[in-house]
């Protein structure tokens, strides 16, 4: 994996590119001179840790033939006061629609976050992550 990260405005806002030319803008927290141009580091390592997650149930999720008409990821993620301010906890809610087996899902989702998703397993090991799940009726 080769990535870039580019400063393109002052104070911080800075372009992050990967090989394929895909990027995203990320910028620091207007209390210390961002201007919310972009997205924090730690709003990034949540989001990645959700995608990670996704990538790996819906791909389990369309092995077993489970047609899914709405997925989503609510991320909730609470960090430490302190600095550095790393996670403590991060939450999230799956809220998906299709003809899905509760239990099963769930077993997917942990198995994924314990086992299959590099996020999750790159994470410090202190860090809580809990999950709940919305099943939206038809």
């Amino acid at each position: 994996m080769k990535l870039e990260l580019s400063k393109i405005g002052s104070p911080f806002l800075m372009e992050l590119k990967n090989e394929q030319g895909n990027s995203c803008l990320i910028d620091a927290s207007s209390a210390i001179g961002g201007t919310n141009q972009g997205f924090r580091p730690m709003e990034l390592l949540a989001g990645s840790l959700a995608g990670c997650i996704s990538i790996d149930v819906l791909n389990i999720l369309k092995k077993q033939k489970v047609e899914i008409q709405h997925y989503s990821v609510r991320i909730d993620a609470k960090r430490k006061d302190a600095v550095p301010s790393p996670f403590e906890q991060i939450h999230l809610v799956f809220e998906l629609k299709g003809e899905i087996d509760l239990a099963r899902l769930e077993k997917n989702i942990q198995l994924t976050i314990d086992k299959y998703c590099s996020v999750a397993v790159s994470l410090d090991p202190s860090i809580s992550i809990t999950f709940g799940i919305n099943l939206i009726e038809k």
